[in-house]
């Protein structure tokens, strides 16, 4: 008898056996399961996901859930990473863009339209491609001018609101504590990184023409940097403020963390960068009690508008590539929710995009405001298809085209001359 029940127990047990891992078979197709990645470059973003255990969280609204976060160096790394994984299928599940490189990579991303998180989101119908949304704006970006208050006070400086009173400042500053140390900067700019140009080589031409889309209008002329041309202003702007003398001794021999944490040992007086720097400023420990801000002014009277920039940052889509785009999705949904963004939003010093969870600006950040009063918004849009084939022909690079402007030998007319010819060469080539 006891062999028998025995005998039935094993088949029972056997029988539960295959249930259980028949169901373990049907939980694999679960589009709500498995691992996804997640790749990212923003050094903020990655402290709080750590210290707040967003996997952790996640799996709360998805147990079978995974999400691994992949952090690269810098973006400049981010992007030559992902460039040469387009061709091998191998993009994470979840990435970011900026505006610029959204049309890059719009062949790889899949339309997020139909998401809560992009019709809750104030900027992404504006970068949307042929009437799909890509990329869900992470954060409204506004782009300031960090400075110290008592430096300003010491020097006998005011805060400007033109370029030429912006390029008097820089001067005064850099004569009246240069003169003591010889390693003082006035404007601080981390041109041994390239990219911390950006305010100036990427958004004045924009900020003078008034137009976002600079970038498409250059793709639409033969010679878009001939002299009358807003580009050919900005950058010949640009190129008088760098080689005046107050980027300091070594303009390209400091990188952007060093430029940072020299501004906040007040080594640097003007530190030209995102609202996301606030946060980077405190980090190094910076006592921020004399610490303020002001837009960029790029006109040249006070009868001009005073523009300013504000664009999408950190673009977040989900890639062609992802084996469980449904997940990949549900994380973007997740991750712009009351489960998680509000969270961030209140973290980082940037501006909130989501229009369901709004956020008032930081009080040093709201100084701009109250500095600029009749302030005339920009939105920065990224570049099209035809943009982005003839920068590839030519080569066209503005975050180091100002890099270079530092280099011993550097002829800016003779750069615009060449520019010219190998634009009008590249758009006959191309068929534009």
């Amino acid at each position: 008898m006891y062999k028998k029940v025995f005998a039935v127990l094993i088949v029972l047990l056997a029988a539960m056996t295959c249930v259980f891992a028949g169901g373990a078979g049907e939980s694999s197709d679960d589009p709500m399961s498995g691992t996804i990645t997640f790749a990212i470059w923003d050094n903020n973003l990655n402290a709080f996901i750590e210290e707040n255990d967003m996997v952790g969280r996640f799996q709360e609204a998805y147990p079978n859930a995974d999400v691994e976060v992949e952090k690269i160096k810098d973006d400049s790394e981010y992007w030559n990473s992902m460039k040469i994984r387009t061709s091998g299928g191998q993009l994470p599940d979840v990435m970011f863009n900026k505006p610029f490189t959204i049309a890059r990579f719009q062949d790889y991303l899949i339309d997020l339209s139909d998401t809560q998180a992009a019709q809750n989101n104030i900027l992404a119908e504006g970068y949307a491609v042929d009437g799909k949304i890509l990329g869900v704006p992470m954060t409204a970006g506004y782009e300031y001018v960090f400075y110290w208050k008592d430096l300003f006070r010491e020097a006998g400086v005011e805060v400007p609101t033109t370029w030429p009173e912006f390029v008097e400042v820089c001067q005064t500053l850099q004569e009246y504590y240069g003169k003591d140390n010889e390693d003082f900067i006035a404007l601080g700019i981390g041109l041994k990184d390239e990219w911390p140009d950006y305010p100036f080589m990427e958004f004045m031409p924009s900020l003078i023409s008034g137009e976002g889309d600079m970038w498409n209008w250059m793709a639409s002329q033969d010679k878009p940097f001939e002299a009358g041309t807003d580009i050919h202003t900005a950058y010949t702007r640009v190129y008088e403020l760098f080689t005046s003398g107050v980027l300091g001794k070594d303009p390209l021999g400091l990188g952007n963390d060093q430029i940072n944490n020299l501004f906040a040992a007040k080594q640097v007086a003007i530190f030209p960068s995102g609202d996301w720097s606030l946060q980077n400023i405190i980090n190094a420990g910076a006592d921020i009690s004399e610490l303020g801000t002001f837009y960029l002014p790029v006109r040249m009277s006070e009868d001009e508008p005073y523009r300013v920039i504000v664009q999408g940052d950190s673009l977040m889509g989900v890639t062609t590539h992802s084996e469980n785009q449904e997940l990949a999705k549900a994380f973007v949904e997740w991750f712009y929710s009351d489960a998680w963004y509000p969270d961030y939003i209140a973290y980082v010093s940037s501006s909130s995009a989501m229009e369901n969870f709004p956020k008032e600006k930081d009080l040093i950040l709201a100084e701009s405001d109250e500095n600029c009063p009749d302030m005339e918004l920009v939105t920065y849009g990224g570049a099209g298809d035809d943009f982005t084939a003839i920068q590839n022909a030519t080569s066209f690079d503005y975050k180091k085209l100002g890099a270079q402007m530092m280099t011993e030998g550097f002829d800016l007319e003779e750069t615009f001359e060449d520019l010219n010819a190998r634009w009008a060469e590249a758009r006959a080539d191309l068929g534009f």
